[in-house]
């Protein structure tokens, strides 16, 4: 048996803020170090206390999970899509009632490690004054690992990024065109969003592994492109155990709404790649007019459909005239091939055999799950990751399409229709369709013993382990491939950059 499959006696400290995105792949992760033993205590924050126990009691030893909140020195009451205030409020205030909480909690236990995603770069600072080593868990694709760290250390001349046309060649990745990069790095974008990626690059330094939420076999070029940079080691698909056929071992959940059962049973009632699934996330909510433009290309197109409209007041990123109910004629005419609904259970969706494909916002964890499930993908990307995650998509997992925007920012009714049938008959539908069973095939195998994203799990288990009992260093030190110990020095050791 290896030091990874042995019962354990380690503690890890995972930080995440309580957004739905932020928070899944921290839980993914955690359910799959439970599976060998670890202890994990996820903290986060406050607002998301109600949503997190309203099925599991906060002490519960079922959950294998214990959950810990902190202030992120906001009132409850106080509208968090105001994300400068917050982003502000946390780093300054969060960051000392976290330091609290850890103080509390490191009375009864010692943490080997904390986990923290790249939303709370602040953290890495704390639990360093806790003397507590770090690692970054990286819940978006590698990708996007690697265009931060090329833009923030200079190491590559990037344009101007005021032309969404222009051209940007990094190592690893096509060519891409400036619309293509995360929105945060953009002209239009908030400088606060840049600023906390910034602050998140500037302390690289101060963490000792960077576990990457993607795996190896879809973005090889990327991963290797950074062996001598900063190294990442891809752990996933971070997906839930019941995706990959497997029990669930904690019932921990933080989805913001409750799921309409109705979904499941209706999918049941429609033939085998039916059915277009529709959501665009947790918090993307779509304009009035761009709604209305995919009305008129789902009532075109005859196919059947399964739409999640989110309720009004959701906190989410809303444009101007946002929408949030669809017209009551649309409804009425497409009664029995359309079903509408505020939320659904997604991964059983995406698992269903009557899902044709899945008309997406490209959030990472909708990504991985398409991926793992095998379903071709209509990217919608808004912001953030999303224009990055649908041009992998397009380009080089090559299981899907994008939209293509006109000048207005907004997808045209033929746009639509177009992605549409290019997914689902067109002439590449068949390629595109038997790319997303490859990938599924793949994902599958990485995490199965011997795959890179288990051996990547297995050596980051390992090292905690000799962290907690020097005498398994001589065992550990044969289980782990010198090469992949040597770029873990080697990331520890690196030197600070020039900073944009």
């Amino acid at each position: 048996m290896s030091v990874a499959d042995e019962k354990t006696n380690i503690n890890i400290l995972m930080v995440s803020m309580a957004l739905q995105g932020h928070v899944n792949p921290m839980l993914n992760f955690a359910k799959r170090l439970i599976s060998k033993g670890v202890n994990v205590t996820i903290a986060t924050t406050e607002d998301g206390r109600d949503r997190m126990l309203k099925h599991i009691d906060k002490n519960s030893s079922d959950s294998g999970i214990k959950l810990e909140f902190f202030s992120d020195g906001l009132s409850v009451d106080f509208d968090r899509s105001d994300t400068k205030t917050l982003v502000k409020t946390i780093q300054e205030k969060g960051s000392k009632n976290l330091s609290d909480l850890i103080t509390n909690l490191t009375k009864n236990e010692t943490f080997s490690c904390a986990i923290v995603n790249p939303f709370v770069p602040w953290a890495i600072d704390v639990v360093a004054e806790h003397e507590i080593p770090c690692a970054l868990l990286w819940i978006q694709a590698s990708a996007l690992y690697s265009i931060y760290y090329h833009y923030f250390n200079v190491t590559d001349s990037f344009p101007s990024l005021e032309d969404l046309n222009e051209k940007v060649q990094l190592p690893g990745l096509p060519i891409l065109e400036v619309r293509d990069l995360p929105s945060m790095i953009l002209p239009s974008s908030p400088l606060h969003f840049k600023e906390m990626m910034d602050d998140l690059y500037k302390r690289l330094n101060n963490v000792k592994w960077v576990l990457g939420a993607s795996f190896f076999e879809i973005e090889e070029e990327i991963v290797k492109s950074m062996d001598s940079l900063t190294p990442i080691y891809p752990i996933g698909p971070l997906v839930s155990p019941f995706l990959l056929g497997e029990k669930e071992i904690s019932n921990v959940s933080v989805d913001m709404w409750n799921a309409e059962d109705a979904c499941i049973g209706w999918l049941d009632n429609k033939p085998n790649s039916s059915v277009i699934y529709i959501s665009f996330g947790s918090l993307v909510v779509l304009s009035q007019t761009q709604m209305n433009n995919i009305v008129t290309a789902l009532k075109n197109s005859n196919k059947n459909f399964l739409w999640v409209v989110k309720p009004a007041n959701n906190g989410g990123y809303e444009t101007k005239d946002a929408a949030y109910e669809l017209p009551k004629e649309f409804l009425k005419e497409t009664e029995g091939r359309g079903l509408v609904v505020k939320w659904c259970a997604q991964e059983k969706v995406l698992m269903h055999p009557a899902v044709a494909c899945f008309l997406s916002h490209c959030g990472w964890n909708s990504t991985l799950e398409t991926l793992i499930t095998g379903v071709p993908v209509i990217g919608w990307p808004s912001w953030t990751d999303q224009p990055t995650n649908a041009m992998l998509i397009q380009n080089v997992f090559r299981n899907g399409v994008k939209v293509k925007y006109g000048e207005d920012g907004v997808a045209s009714v033929e746009e639509i229709e177009r992605c549409i049938r290019e997914v689902l008959e067109g002439p590449h539908a068949g390629e595109i369709k038997k790319r997303a069973t490859e990938i599924k095939e793949l994902a599958r195998k990485t995490l199965q013993e011997g795959g890179s994203s288990s051996k990547n799990f297995n050596k980051f288990i390992s090292e905690l382990v000799v962290k907690n009992d020097p005498r398994v260093v001589q065992e550990t030190s044969i289980s782990l491939p010198g090469n992949w110990f040597l770029r873990t020095i080697q990331g520890w050791c690196r030197k600070p950059q020039t900073k944009r």
